[in-house]
């Protein structure tokens, strides 16, 4: 659900209209319905999911959590995302969520400018761009759930071309897909956008896919949560019900 950004629809335009053969998107940007002409038709292997906290230049590396609880009283957090500002808030309500604009090295250079005591950026975005040792630490549950989607690609392409299907249907990694079709259930029947106070973390066995969600208020200090485990080939189905699940608690009220 939520809306398209313009480069989405500018690229899933092209595909469409035959410039294209197919269109490579970060998945958690991607909404959960299909455009119409469209299909997913590869979600390749997936990179970190989690989110990292970077702080200035020269500080050393430790446990996210710990370097979390170590910030300073009223500490200026860097990161526009709703999901990680309710959730760091929830965790220490003293924190200061400051937006934070630019692309990666922009961000960085503010933060070691003393804009900012500290910044959220994904994990596998920095390691794309080789910034891995700007890392300070990792988020990871309880503390930070990811969002849906977070660090795989999704690929579609026209959904009547069989040839170009078939090929990309060689790339998908099957686990990645039975994670990624829980995670997106999940937003999809809550009717949430990409950018939504929504967290998730999904593991993925040879019988059962496990999937954890959270829904926050936007200050943290709600937090509704949940957690269900079912066959991996009701992915989709296991999904949906957490999202019953985390709804009956209240938590559509911050998803309108």
């Amino acid at each position: 659900m939520g809306g398209v950004g313009v480069f989405t629809r500018e690229v899933q335009a092209a595909v469409l209209d035959g410039r294209a053969d197919l269109a490579v998107h970060s998945l958690k940007d991607l909404p959960t319905e299909s455009a119409a002409g469209l299909t997913l038709a590869a979600v390749p292997e997936r990179a970190a999911v989690h989110d990292a906290l970077v702080l200035p230049s020269g500080a050393e590396p430790a446990d996210g959590e710990e370097l979390v609880r170590s910030l300073p009283s009223g500490a200026r957090v860097g990161t526009g995302s709703p999901r990680r500002q309710a959730q760091l808030l929830h965790f220490r309500d003293d924190l200061q969520m400051l937006d934070i604009r630019g692309n990666v090295e922009t961000r960085l250079k503010k933060l070691d400018d003393g804009e900012y005591d500290a910044i959220v950026l994904a994990e596998a975005g920095l390691r794309r761009l080789e910034l891995g040792d700007r890392i300070s630490g990792i988020l990871q549950p309880p503390l930070m759930l990811h969002a849906v989607g977070q660090g795989a690609l999704g690929i579609e392409c026209r959904t009547e071309d069989e040839f170009t299907r078939t090929c990309l249907a060689a790339i998908t990694n099957a686990d990645v897909l039975v994670a990624a079709s829980a995670e997106r259930s999940l937003l999809r029947e809550l009717r949430a956008g990409c950018h939504a106070p929504v967290g998730v973390s999904s593991r993925v066995s040879t019988e059962t896919v496990f999937l954890e969600g959270v829904v926050l208020s936007p200050d943290g200090s709600e937090r509704f949560g949940g957690e269900i485990e079912r066959p991996r080939d009701e992915a989709e189905s296991a999904g949906a019900l957490l999202a019953q699940v985390l709804i009956a608690q209240g938590a559509d009220r911050f998803l309108v």
